[in-house]
């Protein structure tokens, strides 16, 4: 049984983090697709954000966490994960930089690993948690 929970986690895992590096594959493409278009910074990346949200969410509950959970209450965990997990990144990257002069690399290296652990365990035990699938 133990053997079973593992692989099914690693599997978790493994998609989790394939959806989250075509997400922001996604969201630098289209940032880039829309400013080149000729649309403001602003609004084209924030568009760039809503598609891959949208995109990163949908496969997120569907393929890495089998789409048992209901929209109306695994939608605004994921919404109110995100937006926390957008602020930890900032302040990450914030005392990186300024409290421990790390270089540009290192902090954008160490934001994406500590957002991403917290947004995976998040994500299992309080978004789509087990439980919450009938």
């Amino acid at each position: 049984m133990t053997s079973i929970v593992q692989a099914l986690t690693e599997r978790r895992l493994a998609r989790f983090l394939i959806v989250g590096a075509g997400a922001a594959g996604l969201l630098f493409a289209l940032s880039f697709a829309f400013v080149t278009a000729g649309m403001a910074p602003f609004w084209g990346g924030a568009l760039a954000y809503a598609i891959a949200f949208v995109v990163a969410y949908s496969l997120q509950r569907a393929w890495t966490f089998g789409g048992r959970h209901r929209h109306g209450q695994a939608l605004p965990r994921y919404l109110t994960l995100q937006i926390c997990c957008a602020t930890l990144s900032g302040v990450i990257a914030h005392v990186a930089v300024d409290r421990f002069g790390l270089p540009p690399l290192a902090m954008a290296a160490l934001a994406t690993v500590i957002v991403s652990a917290i947004s995976y365990v998040a994500s299992s035990l309080w978004v789509f948690p087990e439980r919450d699938a009938p």
